[in-house]
Order: C-alpha cells, then sequence, then structure tokens
C-alpha cells in the first residue's frame, strides 16, 4: 500500500486489537501495519479464537464479527507467534493506544506469556493536541482530517492502515522523522 508520499522516517508499526466482549484478554482479531520510510512495507491480519471465548451482541455490532468468524481461528498465543517477529524491536503505534495496550497486556497474562516491553505512542491523544477543532478525536474522523479514506472502520487491519496514515501525515505536518519527536512536537508548548 502507498500512501502517496515518500519521507524519511524511522520503521514503525501500527496496530489495532477487535475484542470478543468487554474483557481486554478476548482479541478476536488484529491487524498490523509496518511502515517504513513513509511506504507500508508489511502487514498482517488475522481473526483470534478469544478468550474467554464469547461474544456480545454490542461488540458483535461494532464489528461485525461472531463465535462463527473465529471457532478455527487460532489461539492467541499462536497467532502472535506468527505476528510478533514482524514488530520486534519497533515502536508501536494506535489510536487509543490505552485500550490496545491493554488488550496485549491481557491475552499475554490471559497465556501465561511474558510481556515484551513494547513502546507504544498515541495517535488520538496527538491528535487531541494537534487538531483540537476537532468535533471529536475518533478514528475515523481523524483520518478524514488527515485525508484518509476509512470505509472499512473496526476492521483491525482497516484501523491499523488508518493509523499509520494519522501518523504519518502528522509527523509530515510537523516536520519530524520519529514517533517520539511527533509525542514530543505535540506536547510542547
Amino acid at each position: 500500500m502507498d500512501f502517496g508520499w515518500k519521507m524519511r522516517c524511522e520503521r514503525f508499526a501500527a496496530i489495532d486489537f477487535e475484542t470478543a466482549n468487554g474483557r481486554r484478554s478476548s482479541i478476536c482479531s488484529v491487524g498490523v501495519v509496518v511502515v517504513e520510510d513513509g511506504e507500508v512495507v508489511d502487514k498482517a491480519y488475522t481473526l483470534v479464537r478469544p478468550t474467554p471465548d464469547f461474544y456480545t451482541r454490542w461488540t458483535t455490532a461494532v464489528h461485525g464479527l461472531t463465535a462463527a468468524d473465529t471457532r478455527y481461528a487460532p489461539d492467541f498465543e499462536e497467532a502472535w507467534a506468527r505476528i510478533e517477529p514482524r514488530l520486534r524491536d519497533l515502536p508501536l503505534v494506535a489510536h487509543n493506544s490505552p485500550f490496545d495496550e491493554g488488550c496485549l497486556r491481557a491475552a499475554h497474562e490471559a497465556y501465561d506469556l511474558a510481556y515484551p516491553r513494547y513502546t507504544f505512542f498515541c495517535t488520538c491523544r496527538m491528535a487531541r493536541k494537534m487538531y483540537p477543532f476537532l468535533a471529536n478525536h475518533q478514528l475515523h474522523t481523524v483520518a478524514a482530517y488527515c485525508g484518509y479514506d476509512l470505509t472499512r472502520h473496526h476492521h483491525a487491519l482497516a484501523d491499523a492502515e488508518a493509523c499509520a496514515y494519522i501518523a504519518l501525515s502528522m509527523m509530515r505536518e510537523k516536520g519530524v522523522v520519529s514517533l517520539e519527536e511527533l509525542k514530543a512536537a505535540c506536547y510542547s508548548r
């Protein structure tokens, strides 16, 4: 996928999780987009059999996934074993990162896996600083403001792609080349 510009920037990964119910460990899908020099160089999407394995009507109404969709999907441990090598040593960015980081931590805990020390950045928090005039700072609103057409909102890969685009757009606007520099630029007076 080409976002339409090439820019020098650090390699990073945008990540998004969808959950089956109110438990953060109940990851039912994950999307990852790896960006290098302003271009997507890798992406991954998988359904995940959630833990605990049940869906609420509310979550299904949000993302459209049901128990039938994930019945034969890999559990988190198997799915993460395929995805984690793509993320090794990369900073992660998510829109509303406390949710996504919370999901990742809860799933590691549910499977008694050691949690790597990922560095997370949040495009939602940075958007609140950069674009206080927006009506809200939901992913689809910020994506639209930055020029990204998010047509499959709440599909984990589509949301990860939107987050990557937002991060790159903000980096370009601030004239920075890393997520750390972007965060600093957003929070400086």
